[in-house]
């Protein structure tokens, strides 16, 4: 099995995904394989039944495994069962597809732990969050090559011991891009427009006590889209922090909760604010939602830890960790009250985040296994 004049087949393992999913996961596989088909390659994505789209051909769905919506991954443990109908069937779908190089983009969900590959075809794991379980380490031990998003990540997994020599930092990608509003605009957004939120509906993320911090005298909305993905940690743990946001919002005027929005009007939303905050208390490894609202002209605020500060550079507001919410709505004033220093971290924002297109990320995933390019299957 060869690639043809040039082109190289590319499959994604994820069962939970479906077009529009509110998970960095789902969303980076989604440009990260519109970058491949830019580049001339062809990429397939693999997922549970029931999730695939009629309107996309090259997203495929499992017959052998059906998982729940949402599901922890103890309920995708038990749904894959024996395993053994699953890895037949992802076999029969790589040789049928003649994949030449397939990633499980996740140790569970992405089926990194059963590695079901024909042989000799280079395989990838992929994470975006640091996991030292048995389950990830089996999943690391089977693929040529483990790919994450950031720096950061490289950092973590050489804190906890790994060997990294086998892993290589392919940043996310941005799906589209928005015409970031004029100055005047801008200034008009400074002066009264709403600070916007997007978020998963995860407990780190610390939307309930951003909300019970928003200051009595903001003099502005708060909009937050608040949305729930295919999977959760635990049964029921996104309704409870849907229903906590609600609770709270209810007792803070200036704060709206809004739809669910498609992944390719989230920049645009972002277009629209004054200045995003990411709450999480936790360090992201990429950021989504900061790299879109940087991409919108949108200055960011967040906690200075994970991938974040470095991905907002001079477009971002970084408050120290572990300080509480209160913290995050002192700096977003004090940076919507200086109109020289907005101006300036929104005209920088664009630029930090202006290389991270589709096509770039599939050139670095590609040029990330070129040292496992086995009888020219994988040309850059």
């Amino acid at each position: 099995m060869s690639a043809e004049n040039g082109r190289t087949t590319v499959a994604f393992v994820l069962l939970s995904y479906s077009e529009n999913a509110p998970a960095g996961l789902e969303r980076s596989v989604a440009a990260l394989a519109a970058g491949l088909r830019e580049l001339g390659h062809r990429a397939i994505i693999i997922t549970a039944a029931g999730k695939a789209s009629g309107a996309a051909p090259d997203v495929l769905s499992l017959a052998s495994v059906c998982v729940a919506d949402p599901a922890t991954e103890d309920d995708l443990l038990a749904a894959l069962g024996s395993a053994g109908h699953v890895c037949d069937e992802v076999e029969a779908l790589l040789r049928r597809n003649h994949v030449d190089v397939v990633c499980w983009a996740d140790a569970s969900w992405g089926l990194g732990h059963l590695a079901p590959a024909p042989p000799g075809i280079p395989t990838v794991l992929n994470t975006a969050v640091m996991r030292t379980d048995p389950l990830f380490r089996e999943a690391a031990a089977h693929a040529s090559v483990v790919m994450t998003n950031s720096p950061f990540m490289l950092e973590e997994a050489a804190s906890a011991g790994y060997d990294t020599s086998r892993w290589a930092a392919v940043p996310n990608a941005l799906l589209n891009i928005v015409e970031p509003p004029d100055g005047d605009r801008r200034e008009r957004f400074r002066r009264a427009g709403p600070v916007r939120i997007v978020a998963r509906a995860e407990p780190h993320k610390g939307i309930r006590a951003l909300i019970d911090a928003v200051p009595d005298d903001l003099g502005r909305p708060v909009e937050i889209v608040l949305a729930a993905a295919g999977f959760e940690y635990w049964p029921g743990m996104q309704d409870d922090v849907i229903n906590e946001a609600q609770d709270a919002a209810r007792s803070s005027p200036a704060v709206r909760l809004l739809p669910v929005l498609p992944w390719r009007a989230v920049p645009d939303f972002f277009a629209g604010a004054a200045a995003t905050i990411i709450s999480t208390t936790s360090p992201e490894s990429w950021c989504n939602a900061a790299a879109e609202a940087l991409s919108a002209g949108t200055p960011v605020v967040a906690y200075d830890f994970g991938h974040v500060p470095a991905l907002a550079g001079p477009a971002g507001v970084m408050v120290a960790p572990g300080r509480p919410a209160t913290a995050l709505w002192d700096a977003t004033t004090a940076l919507l009250d200086d109109r020289r220093v907005y101006h300036a971290a929104s005209r920088a924002a664009p630029a930090q985040v202006a290389a991270h297109t589709p096509a770039a990320a599939a050139a670095a995933f590609i040029s990330a296994l070129a040292p496992f390019a086995f009888d020219q299957r994988i040309r850059p």
